[in-house]
């Protein structure tokens, strides 16, 4: 396991540098999900599958969902549309269908290589324990999240009236 917690930690720092240092937003969004993901894997190979699936719900499918709706609520029309296609071209996936690729390899290995009791101090953490965590002692973190993500979305909006553009 420790095998696979280095190369999903590996994989996330490397999808995260492109992220930050790509100049486009589509191949930027491709690397986060694929960053979403790896971070999700460690969480897996460090026995919390409730945390690691929360991840990728809550994360990688609301990103995900954020960006559709970026993209329908500034509408830029046929010119957008037609960059888009050339933004997407094949080529473009290669780096994030490897890196994918990658991970599903390492989750199909973490997935059937463990023998439950085989390893020293690990341990599966339950959704109860993650329930009683974020509950109990850090309620105040995720109610401070949960508004800083409601001012997000109220900004989104207020961004995308058409109102505002006029």
């Amino acid at each position: 396991m420790e095998f696979a917690f280095y190369f999903a930690s590996g994989v996330a720092v490397v999808s995260t540098l492109r992220v930050v240092t790509n100049t486009n937003p589509v191949h930027a969004l491709l690397y986060l999900i694929i960053s979403l993901i790896a971070v999700a894997m460690t969480f897996f190979s460090l026995g919390a599958p409730f945390a690691g699936a929360l991840e990728v719900i809550a994360y990688a499918g609301a990103i995900m969902v954020l960006f559709v709706f970026v993209v329908m609520m500034l509408n830029l029309g046929p010119a957008a549309a037609q960059q888009e296609r050339i933004w997407l071209t094949p080529g473009i996936w290669i780096g994030p269908v490897i890196l994918g690729a990658l991970l599903l390899a390492e989750l199909l290995y973490v997935l059937f290589s463990h023998q439950s009791g085989a390893g020293i101090g690990h341990t599966t953490v339950s959704a109860k324990a993650v329930g009683i965590s974020l509950f109990g002692p850090y309620l105040l973190v995720v109610e401070l999240a949960s508004m800083l993500l409601l001012a997000a979305a109220v900004t989104a909006f207020h961004l995308g009236r058409n109102e505002a553009k006029e």
